[in-house]
């Protein structure tokens, strides 16, 4: 780093900058922009005061993007409260933070829509095939035995049956 006064200011926007556009791209936790900072080169008072200043103009609350991560999650990918949990900690949020966004997760509603799609692809099989498909894909999405045999038997009335 430069010495002096404008070499710390330079670099404080420098900073800014880089945070903000990698905030651009989508919703970020506090973690994720700090670990981008560091492998940036930015040393960490310079990384602090521009989390403190994006947390301070609400461009990054860990409540706010494990809110939108939750959501993106249900609506594209559905997964279990319990995977969904383990991936907001991956990228550093804090338990209570995790299991308040995570309050009212339907896990029957997740699993449901997760597999639907793919017990259209099964359709053709018999049950022993359709099940087993189905309760391998559901399980790597972290569903439960019993969320998986409901979902499965579910879906086997609407498609596999038809």
């Amino acid at each position: 780093m430069r010495a002096g006064k404008t070499s710390s200011a330079s670099d404080y926007q420098h900073c800014l900058d880089a945070a903000s556009r990698y905030l651009a791209y989508r919703p970020r936790s506090v973690f994720e922009v700090r670990t981008r900072l560091r492998q940036r080169g930015f040393d960490s008072p310079t990384i602090e005061r521009v989390l403190q200043e994006l947390g301070r103009s609400g461009s990054l609350d860990d409540l706010g993007f494990a809110r939108f991560w939750k959501e993106n999650r249900e609506s594209f990918s559905p997964r279990s409260g319990t995977l969904l949990g383990r991936e907001l900690r991956t990228k550093g949020i804090a338990a209570p933070v995790v299991l308040q966004v995570l309050e009212g997760v339907d896990e029957e509603a997740n699993a449901y829509r997760a597999a639907a799609k793919r017990a259209r692809r099964l359709s053709g099989a018999d049950f022993g095939d359709f099940r087993r498909g189905l309760s391998l894909f559901l399980r790597r999405r972290g569903f439960s035995y019993d969320v998986i045999e409901h979902t499965v038997r579910r879906l086997w009335e609407e498609v596999g049956a038809a």
